[in-house]
């Protein structure tokens, strides 16, 4: 120990030596300007191996109850961890305070956006403390692969054993829902001269999240009806088996081409402006490639190509390498990833003159918690070429994500804002709790937020569904026939709430004419093995760890807790009892003229963000055009602010345009505004308690006999704030007027969304 003290100090000495005492943000760029974040490094004493402390929730709490599955071999190798810095309390403040000016029209900071290296030389670590960490970590082993230009994150790799020794925590196999992981068993511990200055180590567990699409459907055209017949779930990559549908749609289901996306969120008009994506790069962030010749066909099937959009597949790189991004596969018909497809087709359907950027990183070259998208997302945004949008369709919930780990999202999100790029996240695919997308949320408290997407300076995007097909009044709004590129919608169609469950309560009032609650054990009489139970729905929900933003608290219908809550918008993601979809094309299933040959039909949340990067491509041109900038940053807190003027304020009298933009009232009325107020339905879905774990914040209804064949009887319920009563006030969460934890703002209008945005920009 005396030997290593030793040689620890010397090293640290050596690389002080090199230093100049104090770290200065000297960048000449104007939106630094006046901003001193001038300090002293904070790494003050010896580098002692003997003197240690332990930082708090680094490590996950659901597996304080899970058994030990024995220990891992010291020899595994532990690639890319990154170890997550803290800055200082002085340079938190200064970057809250830069951004929070970026996003106001009347600073002179306005929209004066950083880059990477200035963001780390003004609101990273200091170059001291960054050598005394690096130092240390090489004495005990590990090698240094790069310190990222944002000086929060160092990229390191070692072993088992090596963690074990230098951060005292035992790496261990666990089994958690029939799948085998590995995670550190205990809260880390470092020597206490570096507590000041790190956060912990992102990449200790593999509980990565799945990307949040449905379950995609291969499915044969039939001219006669205009529909399509479902013929089998697409094997792919990262899909589960997923719930059987709900109603079985003899006729077939619908599947939405680009055209129908255009028309419902009125993007078209602006394609006559010229207005197309034009100039803008949207990122589609990735851990695994898609065949690359899938792109030029949709573009082609669906008469996109006029438009001049470009696509390219690459792995976003550091300068220097660090060596953590490598080529995950896939570029073939057979092993590609469907959320790839998706992704970065329907970012083209709404912005078809965008440059497309699928941005892939392997899971297996890095060891931090999301794995290769969070290194795609991280690479990009500390690059030299970087994007003005990215759109990230993956998620997990908080309850699922270490302290380090949620702090380097957090982080990253918030680099990406100050450098004024724009990024969008999928909320969820599973209601309450974005952790169980194709499953049914069990084990864990029912209500949890997307840890991807509840930053303060992302975007969350939820889902909605047609209500069309519920009331029965599809011809008002769509053709019976396809037009030459195969859409059929007229114009806007009112949303809900995307719920697949019996939670759905317009489902409920339509079918029967009464609650959820009574829809679902109505729905017992029928299905006593719980073949149709799900939790399928657009995801929302509070976050338990970040504290709500000023700009969430503005907007009528807000949530009254001190939370950051999810979604802040929607746009359409699937519909109840699987009838409505969009149209892939996909390597194995190519589309062909008049779809003469099968085509894959697909969903989700994973749908909606892109989708939503597209209309803010258009944005971004249109302000551009307008002499403002191409970057806007964050949209949430611009969207917010619009939707103030819309839904008005927490309180006082609500304004006639609340009525007036409902999404209820269709085309009439709704023609001026720039959001559709989603105020019907809601993302409460089932949950159950399996084998006796328990599952708070879940109603109990009933009881299913023997569920899923060796499960035995089993209880199920509907996701609750109050497990010992629902209604429509306790429901998590009943979609309502203004702002609500099922659809946020309500989805958008694209070219009043426009228009208003560049009235807020001065333009």
């Amino acid at each position: 120990m005396k030997t290593e003290h030793v040689m620890i100090s010397v090293c640290i000495a050596a690389a002080l030596a090199t230093l100049p005492s104090m770290s200065l943000a000297t960048a000449s760029n104007a939106a630094l300007a006046g901003i001193d974040t001038t300090e002293a490094p904070r790494v003050t004493q010896t580098v002692d191996n003997r003197v240690v402390s332990a930082l708090g929730n680094t490590h996950l709490s659901l597996l304080d109850k899970v058994p030990s599955a024995g220990a891992v071999a010291d020899s595994t190798p532990m690639n890319h961890m990154q170890l997550v810095l803290q800055r200082s309390a002085k340079r938190s403040a200064a970057l809250n305070q830069l951004i929070a000016a970026q996003h106001d029209p009347s600073s002179s900071k306005f929209h004066q956006w950083v880059t990477p290296s200035q963001f780390g030389q003004a609101f990273g670590v200091s170059n001291a403390d960054i050598s005394a960490v690096t130092a240390w970590l090489t004495s005990q082993g590990f090698k240094v692969n790069g310190v990222l230009p944002n000086k929060m994150q160092i990229d390191f790799s070692g072993t088992a054993g090596q963690v074990r020794q230098a951060f005292r925590t035992q790496e261990n196999h666990y089994i958690v829902n029939h799948v085998n992981h590995i995670a550190n068993d205990g809260d880390i511990s470092i020597p206490s001269a570096l507590h000041n200055v790190v956060v912990g180590v992102a990449g200790l567990n593999d509980f990565r999240p799945q990307p949040l699409h449905q379950q995609p459907q291969i499915a044969k055209f039939d001219g006669s009806t205009q529909r399509f017949k479902v013929q089998q779930s697409a094997k792919t990559a990262n899909a589960s088996s997923g719930p059987k549908p709900m109603v079985s749609f003899e006729g077939g289901v619908r599947g939405f081409a680009p055209y129908d996306m255009q028309t419902i969120y009125n993007t078209a008009p602006l394609y006559v402006q010229g207005l197309t994506g034009k100039g803008v790069n949207i990122a589609v962030v990735e851990d695994q490639d898609m065949d690359v010749s899938d792109w030029p066909n949709f573009v082609s099937q669906f008469g996109l190509g006029g438009y001049g959009g470009t696509f390219q597949q690459f792995q976003p790189q550091l300068s220097p390498s660090t060596g953590n991004c490598t080529d995950p596969g896939g570029n073939d018909p057979y092993s590609e990833s469907i959320e790839t497809v998706l992704d970065s087709e329907y970012s083209t359907a709404i912005a078809p003159g965008a440059n497309i950027w699928v941005a892939t990183c392997s899971d297996t070259g890095s060891n931090n918690f999301f794995g290769g998208v969070f290194t795609a997302a991280s690479n990009l945004i500390n690059g030299t070429s970087r994007p003005n949008i990215i759109s990230a369709s993956y998620g997990y919930g908080e309850g699922f994500t270490d302290a380090a780990s949620k702090a380097a999202i957090d982080a990253m999100w918030a680099q990406a804002d100050a450098e004024g790029i724009s990024v969008f996240v999928s909320s969820g695919d599973s209601g309450s709790n974005p952790s169980f997308n194709g499953s049914i949320i069990n084990g864990v408290p029912a209500i949890d937020a997307n840890s991807f997407g509840s930053s303060v300076n992302n975007t969350a995007v939820g889902g909605s569904d047609t209500a069309d097909v519920l009331d029965g009044n599809s011809s008002k709004y769509f053709n019976s026939t396809l037009n030459p590129v195969y859409g059929s919608a007229k114009s806007y169609v009112p949303e809900i709430t995307w719920n697949q469950s019996c939670g759905n309560t317009r489902a409920a009032k339509d079918l029967i004419g009464g609650s959820a609650l009574q829809f679902c054990k109505n729905a017992m009489i029928y299905d006593p093995y719980g073949y149709y139970v799900t939790s399928e729905s657009g995801s929302g929900g509070a976050s338990s760890v970040v504290a709500k933003p000023s700009w969430q608290r503005i907007v009528r219908g807000a949530a009254k807790d001190q939370s950051r809550d999810l979604p802040d918008v929607s746009l359409f993601a699937g519909s109840y009892g699987g009838y409505s979809w969009v149209i892939l094309c996909t390597g194995a299933s190519p589309c062909a003229p008049n779809f003469t040959t099968p085509v894959v039909l697909e969903g989700g949340t994973s749908l909606s963000s892109p989708m939503f990067a597209g209309i803010q491509a258009l944005v971004d041109q249109g302000l551009s055009s307008a002499g403002g900038s191409m970057d806007q940053g964050n949209a949430a807190p611009t969207l917010y602010e619009l939707a103030r003027n819309e839904y008005g304020g927490p309180t006082g009298s609500a304004p006639s345009t609340l009525a007036a933009c409902n999404a209820d009232n269709g085309t009439k009325g709704t023609g001026k505004c720039v959001f559709h107020n989603i105020t019907d339905g809601g993302n409460s879905t089932q949950c159950i308690e399996l084998q006796g774990e328990t599952t708070p914040d879940c109603y109990f209804y009933g009881t299913i006999q023997n569920f899923e064949g060796f499960y035995g009887p089993t209880q199920v319920g509907l996701t609750s704030s109050n497990a010992t009563k629902y209604n429509s006030s306790t429901a998590a969460y009943a979609a309502k007027a203004g702002w609500s934890g099922a659809n946020g703002l309500g989805s958008v209008n694209a070219s009043n969304l426009l228009s208003a945005w560049k009235s807020f920009n001065g333009l």
